[in-house]
């Protein structure tokens, strides 16, 4: 077997990794010894930044790398993406504070059914309980030698011939039986997963809409993250508040006025620009809440994240040493790469996901609430 068989690089630019896989799009991949590790479709993948593009690994020789390439999109122009958005100084801060930023193409079934778990939960909770249900119900793949074993997401097959209980088992609550109905109509044909991307994307929207406990948001999420139509905008919790305080912050629009603005005003790729204003706002609120945090406390004192290490300027400590404030970085204000994957990480950890305010969607499924503060 070469070696040379089993990696993968891409000269991309303009591309940054762990926040484009910590950004509430995926939530199959984590972050260990250096590499980005997940599986996309049947095979085990790792994946990580280095300073002319990006590499991977596969446990098992590749021929064709066109899946991966595809996933992570990166024949993308992302400069002329950018160069299509309004030259609105709300916006502008969103993509200098996200650069590199990118959409994945995911698959169809598996982006549907991650979103319709995601309801009222956390990512860190959205992660767990997928890794549940791939575990429980996914295929084995192969993983290199001595690596834990890692399973492929459930066909909608699998997963219509289980019961409310059996997926319940997987901490999913509420949201059993609205995936369970929705394997049910996809393993039956009723909505052709592999066709919307075919369609206009209202017919698309509206095909999605007839599963059970999928609402507007939902089906805007599948639409853009898996089908790529950029006509899809997500309004959740942080794309809502980052509307009203960046653009309305004298008034309150109706939801109509948003839907209208979202569409009008973001040029062709909006659900591009969307993506920016959501990682944006969530982001800012979660740096607030660090900043309030370093405020009560002195300022040599460790202050722990989630995962159990202390933050120093921006980075995790290495074991030993004590956080003081941060400082900014050197030179153009960019973190170096290493440091700004470990700081998207932190903030997944930290940040609630795509969550809309609590509400009946058509579908009559409860849509969740989000915990963060008033602002």
């Amino acid at each position: 077997m070469r070696e040379a068989e089993r990696q993968w690089f891409s000269p991309v630019r303009d591309y940054d990794l762990g926040l484009t896989l910590t950004s509430g799009q995926a939530f199959r991949w984590r972050f260990s010894q250096g590499w980005w590790q997940g599986v996309i479709g049947h095979r085990w993948v790792q994946v990580r930044q280095q300073a002319t593009g990006l590499e991977a690994h596969t446990a098992v020789p590749v021929d064709d790398w066109t899946w991966l390439e595809d996933y992570l999109q990166v024949r993308v122009n992302l400069q002329a993406v950018l160069a299509t958005f309004p030259n609105d100084p709300e916006l502008q801060a969103a993509v200098a504070a996200n650069r590199g930023l990118r959409l994945l193409r995911q698959e169809p079934w598996e982006c549907l059914a991650s979103f319709i778990i995601s309801s009222t939960k956390q990512i860190t909770q959205i992660q767990q309980i997928v890794a549940a249900l791939c575990a429980r119900f996914g295929e084995p793949v192969i993983v290199p030698p001595g690596h834990e074993p890692a399973f492929a997401f459930p066909s909608a097959e699998r997963l219509a011939g289980l019961s409310e209980p059996d997926l319940r088992a997987c901490k999913m609550g509420f949201r059993a039986p609205y995936l369970l109905a929705a394997a049910r109509a996809v393993s039956r044909g009723e909505v052709a997963l592999a066709r919307l991307g075919d369609q206009p994307v209202e017919e698309a929207r509206a095909a999605l809409m007839r599963l059970p406990g999928v609402g507007e948001k939902i089906a805007n999420c599948v639409l853009l993250f898996a089908y790529g139509f950029q006509e899809a905008f997500p309004v959740d919790v942080w794309v809502r508040r980052a509307l009203r305080q960046m653009y309305f912050p004298r008034r309150q629009p109706t939801p109509d006025q948003l839907a209208q603005f979202t569409r009008t005003h973001f040029g062709p790729f909006a659900g591009y620009a969307q993506q920016y204003l959501f990682c944006y706002m969530r982001n800012r609120w979660t740096d607030q809440r660090v900043r309030a945090e370093r405020a009560r406390r002195p300022a040599t004192e460790t202050i722990q994240t989630d995962g159990g290490r202390p933050r120093r300027a921006g980075r995790l400590c290495q074991p030993g040493e004590k956080a003081h404030p941060a400082v900014p970085n050197a030179g153009n204000g960019v973190a170096p790469v290493a440091e700004r994957q470990a700081s998207a990480g932190r903030r997944t950890r930290q940040a609630s996901g795509r969550r809309s305010p609590s509400r009946p969607d058509r579908s009559g499924s409860v849509r969740g609430k989000s915990r963060e503060p008033a602002a």
